[in-house]
């Protein structure tokens, strides 16, 4: 493990204890507060976030809100149908991640990932630990392992495509995973499901980063508005999270909905990208 995975899953730590803090809590926490229950100084503590996110505790906190959510939902819900007119090529996610993707055929998902070689390893992310898992073409799925655990996460994946042979080997994997969290170089994607779950995640990829879309949006852009809950199951199946963001699918009210690898992820990556985006927008 390098320097800075060690720094990135410290960050994380620290960020998903004040988080539970946070949700505990009946009015919002100064920084002393916060400082004082994660038994730092408050300018350690200070230091910590604005590095992480490049805004201040209390207005991180802020981002953990559901009106926060809601606020998204206003000022930046994403409109997949006019996203859809440039193309995919032209969608924001491509753009910031350099990513690269690839579908398997319907007849392939069909056989359940027989004759399919799956590359595995554990890797760390600012949002805690990750398993990931690639094919030659690219990356089939990234689990985040620290709400629901190591174990339930390779079960998860690994059941997906039982017939696959999985070899871990966390070498061929590492440059696309340090592309998908910022680390430089392309990221590329082998999206592995039925032909209704990829109209899904292709959908998803053309959300920008630092905005959100509700379930009847997606369902929408795919040209089916009545699949509400259909969609719903589908971003609850996507393999890949972070790299198709299915943390920034929302429910027409503004709720979180659920999140597969559990909620305090998705709120993590909600208000990590939240700020960044608004520290970008106002350094601008």
């Amino acid at each position: 493990m390098t320097d800075t995975d060690q720094s990135d899953t410290y960050h994380y730590h620290v960020m998903r204890r004040a988080i539970a803090e946070i949700d505990a809590a009946d009015a919002p926490l100064t920084l002393d507060q916060l400082a004082e229950r994660m038994g730092m100084s408050a300018a350690h503590f200070q230091r910590l976030f604005t590095a992480w996110v490049g805004v201040s505790p209390k207005r991180y906190q802020q981002y953990l809100t559901l009106d926060h959510a809601r606020h998204l939902l206003r000022a930046r819900c994403s409109t997949l149908e006019a996203a859809q007119g440039a193309g995919l090529s032209g969608g924001g996610r491509l753009h910031d991640l350099f990513l690269r993707w690839e579908a398997m055929s319907p007849g392939a998902y069909a056989r359940r990932g027989a004759g399919l070689t799956i590359r595995y390893g554990m890797f760390q992310s600012p949002f805690g630990e990750v398993l990931a898992m690639g094919t030659e073409k690219g990356l089939c799925g990234m689990a985040f392992t620290g709400e629901v655990g190591e174990q339930a996460a390779w079960q998860d994946m690994s059941g997906r495509w039982p017939e696959a042979q999985f070899v871990e080997d966390a070498d061929a994997l590492r440059d696309w995973v340090d592309a998908a969290f910022g680390g430089g170089g392309a990221a590329r994607l082998h999206l592995i499901g039925a032909p209704f779950q990829i109209k899904v995640w292709e959908a998803l990829l053309r959300v920008p980063t630092g905005h959100v879309t509700t379930y009847g949006e997606i369902a929408s852009a795919i040209g089916n508005p009545r699949a509400v809950r259909a969609v719903g199951t589908a971003v609850g199946r996507n393999p890949v999270s972070w790299l198709i963001p299915c943390h920034r699918a929302l429910r027409k009210s503004g709720g979180l909905g659920g999140y597969h690898w559990g909620l305090p992820v998705k709120r993590a990556m909600l208000a990590y990208e939240g700020a960044r985006a608004d520290a970008g927008d106002d350094a601008a």
